[in-house]
């Protein structure tokens, strides 16, 4: 009962009239002694370890920046085996698995559909995939959980459902039906798809490959580029919230997380099923 009081009331909001508002406060220029007061309160609610992020909090002009803030060098090792795949962000595993009947739980009693997800792009029927979310205390930029190309994008506006518990649980189809931007990888497993899902709150996503802000107004889009990156070079960025969604072709990981386990960058996530790894 509480879960679905709590998404009757988010029903009546409208959450991206609210969430521009939010992120047009978060990107603010705020007088100094009001920003440092405002990332403290941030730091205590989130308990967001400083000791990882470059600077302190006097260097960040804006509560944006300073959650998309930028790590220490050498604070998230890579796994560096061939074979590693690794965790593209900091977050805590929703689900990971096969997809089945082109289906991808994202609670217990609801799921969403990886091909809604990627707009019917053929090539992860039968796949495998895995759901991260990033809690606000988390490292908000995203990575590549192995060196490829970014050979194609989509941007798909949508909802900004929040993806808090209470929502997966009630709100079917939830991460195929929110705001997202998604880049395809060629790699030595075939195609893989990485989804950045956006979220009430802001839910502006920006990415290293193309000139494409979600959640401000542009139409939906796709396009073909050729960017190389680097295992667990930097992809995009949230700018608050979200959830990361991997796709792989089927067969091609074996998964070495399970679901509700916390992640960091660059650990292994899973192992690639190649002669010579990936």
């Amino acid at each position: 009962m509480k879960d679905a009081l709590i998404v009757s009331a988010l029903s009546l909001v409208p959450k991206h009239a609210v969430s521009g508002w939010m992120g047009g406060l978060a990107r603010a220029r705020l007088p100094r002694p009001l920003l440092r007061l405002l990332l403290r309160w941030y730091c205590w609610k989130y308990a967001v370890d400083l000791s990882e992020c470059v600077g302190t909090i006097d260097d960040y002009p804006s509560l944006v920046e300073f959650f998309t803030r930028p790590l220490k060098p050498g604070v998230r090792p890579v796994d560096a085996a061939p074979e590693a795949i690794v965790s593209p962000c900091d977050g805590k595993v929703y689900s990971v698995g096969s997809i089945v009947n082109d289906r991808i739980p994202q609670s217990d009693t609801q799921h969403f559909s990886a091909r809604e997800l990627v707009q019917g792009r053929p090539g992860y029927e039968g796949g495998q995939y895995a759901v991260i979310y990033l809690s606000p205390r988390d490292y908000h930029r995203v990575h590549t959980p192995m060196a490829g190309t970014v050979c194609h994008y989509q941007y798909v506006p949508g909802a900004l459902w929040p993806v808090f518990p209470a929502a997966t649980r009630k709100i079917p189809f939830l991460f195929s039906r929110n705001e997202r931007l998604t880049a395809f990888l060629r790699t030595p497993l075939g195609e893989v798809a990485e989804c950045l899902v956006g979220a009430f709150g802001v839910g502006r996503i920006r990415v290293v490959f193309a000139d494409v802000v979600s959640n401000t107004g542009q139409p939906g889009c796709e396009g073909t580029v050729n960017h190389p990156l680097a295992r667990a070079e930097e992809i995009g960025r949230f700018e608050m919230g979200s959830t990361v969604v991997l796709l792989f072709p089927a067969g091609s990981v074996e998964w070495t997380v399970t679901s509700g386990q916390p992640v960091r960058l660059g650990e292994r996530i899973a192992v690639a099923n190649v002669p010579n790894g990936a």
